[in-house]
């Protein structure tokens, strides 16, 4: 299994956007993030550590304004903290690795897919295309990764 890791470099390398939601536990504004709109088959992620994350066959369209999955590509690579700020109790998401903000899991997805939502922040993830996947190390996943429904 490869090591995943928070590194100095790769924090250093975030961009200011990258840094504010990832390290501060920000978010983006809505509508705003590269990925929102990707309907390509692939993997995300964590852009700081590496770690596996959401498969492109897991993403669909939730209205909210951010990327939306209806569950991890890797269960143990995201964990599940309780988050009470501004005035609300929520479930918030980290990379397990990186430690990465990524964002929050609510209970409103498609039904039939679990009902679950993970409310991402395109500016926590990387995403790698299908046909580069094998050559960056995550071979594994391919049979995980399809077009988005």
């Amino acid at each position: 299994m490869p090591e995943y890791r928070k590194t100095a470099e790769a924090v250093a390398a975030l961009t200011a956007e990258q840094y504010r939601v990832t390290q501060e536990s920000g978010t983006e504004r809505p509508g705003t993030g590269p990925l929102l709109n990707n309907k390509e088959p692939g993997i995300y992620v964590d852009i700081v550590s590496g770690e596996p994350l959401f498969a492109s066959a897991d993403k669909f369209e939730s209205g909210c304004g951010w990327p939306s999955f209806t569950k991890p590509i890797e269960p143990a690579h995201v964990k599940e903290l309780t988050d009470r700020s501004h005035g609300m109790t929520r479930t918030e998401v980290r990379s397990k690795f990186g430690d990465s903000h990524l964002g929050h899991v609510f209970p409103d997805g498609p039904r039939d897919r679990g009902g679950l939502r993970y409310c991402i922040n395109s500016a926590s993830l990387k995403f790698i295309p299908r046909d580069r996947m094998e050559a960056e190390g995550y071979g594994a996943y391919l049979d995980q990764v399809e077009d988005v429904r």
